[in-house]
């Protein structure tokens, strides 16, 4: 039975992981700052909690790796990230740092932390965005997310040549425009079922000649 560790599992498309997984029959460890009742539900069937974590906090790489011991993860997805609105006319500061810390920063430590739970044949799995690509920014905006999830890219890229001798493969992964709240449920988007299932089949399909690829979830190798 494999051991999948999801970040911001209380719901999104973290919790759609979480479902999937455990029915499948993997071993499902839900990370996140607060259990929603629909995780706290999946975990009355078995999945096991972490909660508390707050990504964006220097300490929490240890502390999870201290919850984690003598576990052993044969997959790593490291999905929770942060969208706020950034235009040119009011760019804050702050909130561009916050989502530099929530969506590269944390991803980068959060790998560094628990590498070591990690084995020859497991498998990282970075949750990215389309915005993250220079070539296919043909909108402009969206200042600090399109430009955090640039970083998370090059660190996905960086990752894959640095584990590479580990056998250790990276996926870099855009789920698609799928409806959750982090864009306030857009009817244009997907349902998190349909994007989960085409994201868990790029996970199957990761091997180390494929290690570092930016996909879709439907498949498509996407631009940097």
């Amino acid at each position: 039975m494999n051991t999948v560790l999801v970040t911001g599992a209380n719901r999104g498309i973290g919790l759609e992981y979480c479902r999937q997984l455990q029915a499948r029959g993997d071993r499902v460890i839900a990370v996140c700052r607060t259990a929603s009742p629909d995780l706290q539900a999946l975990a009355a069937a078995g999945l096991r909690i972490e909660a508390g974590i707050d990504l964006s906090h220097a300490a929490a790489p240890g502390d999870l790796a201290g919850r984690l011991a003598g576990t052993t993860l044969h997959t790593l997805i490291l999905n929770a990230g942060v969208l706020e609105n950034n235009r040119l006319e009011s760019l804050e500061p702050q909130s561009l740092r916050r989502q530099f810390e929530v969506n590269a920063l944390a991803p980068l430590l959060l790998t560094q932390g628990l590498l070591p739970h990690l084995q020859a044949g497991s498998k990282l799995v970075l949750m990215t965005s389309r915005m993250g690509s220079i070539d296919d920014n043909t909108s402009g905006g969206s200042f600090g997310y399109r430009m955090s999830k640039v970083a998370l890219n090059m660190a996905g890229r960086s990752l894959a040549i640095d584990l590479k001798p580990r056998s250790i493969a990276v996926a870099i992964l855009h789920p698609g425009l799928v409806r959750t709240r982090m864009i306030n449920f857009n009817p244009q988007g997907i349902t998190p079922e349909e994007a989960v299932r085409g994201l868990l089949a790029r996970i199957d399909g990761l091997t180390l000649e494929t290690s570092g690829t930016f996909w879709h979830a439907n498949g498509e190798v996407l631009p940097w």
